[in-house]
């Protein structure tokens, strides 16, 4: 009802979402999206309470919960719209597989920079849906689990590191490197049949992943370092959270 079973050019056997099940997906989503602007309300609100407890002048009542919550939606949903449209993008596509996208990583890292925890984590796993209801590779209902839900879910790591310095930077290398280690996981479980010739399940799995997400890792992170790019994710997360 939910998915067809079919065998694909390389002769597996695949999960493919029906109509009914794209638009479960579709309202999975949304209830995603949902769940995180509830949780972005909640770090916004204790960001407002911390600041009135710190200076008896600040006014709380100037920033309106709804209008809050629609542009914090707005931020979400663009991340993810965004995120979709660079990850189909390729820039350099590496003979062993895998490839290097124009800051796609980066873009759904966003949500929780400038929201929180809570509110990056709905939106990567939001991400991940969104990426099974596209281009669907489901060979083993946990490995959609891993590869779909997990492993883009880990971008929002970067929440952990909302407040901090160069918290942007800290914030992407630990959503990269949780990325990484779902992205293993799943190739070591259920991918370890592709392993290259000589090559045991989990060394393989290790070398496949990292030679393409930490490539992309890198750049972005040089990129981050430059003073006009921190001038302006700064500007952008203060339009977020005005």
């Amino acid at each position: 009802m939910f998915y067809d079973v079919v065998v694909n050019e390389w002769e597996e056997t695949t999960y493919v979402p029906t109509t009914l099940g794209c638009v479960l997906l579709i309202v999975l989503i949304l209830a995603l999206l949902g769940a995180a602007v509830a949780f972005a309300h909640a770090q916004g609100r204790k960001r407002m309470e911390t600041a009135a407890s710190v200076a008896a002048s600040a006014a709380p009542a100037k920033m309106s919960g709804g209008k809050l919550t629609v542009k914090q939606l707005v931020f979400c949903a663009m991340a993810i719209a965004l995120g979709s449209v660079l990850s189909n993008i390729k820039l350099f596509e590496f003979p062993t597989g895998g490839s290097i996208t124009p800051l796609s990583m980066l873009v759904i890292c966003l949500p929780g920079y400038f929201f929180g925890l809570g509110a990056g984590l709905l939106t990567g796993v939001a991400y991940g849906v969104l990426q099974l209801l596209i281009d669907p590779y489901v060979l083993y209902p946990m490995q959609l689990v891993v590869d779909y839900l997990l492993a883009f879910g880990a971008l929002g790591l970067s929440g952990l590191f909302t407040n901090a310095k160069n918290g942007m930077v800290k914030g992407y290398i630990t959503a990269v490197l949780g990325r990484f280690v779902f992205a293993v996981i799943s190739g070591w479980i259920f991918f370890g049949s592709y392993a290259w010739e000589g090559w045991d399940p989990l060394p393989y799995s290790l070398a496949y992943n990292a030679i393409y997400i930490f490539s992309e890792a890198a750049i972005t992170v040089i990129i981050l370092m430059l003073p006009a790019i921190k001038k302006a994710l700064a500007s952008i997360k203060k339009m977020a959270l005005e």
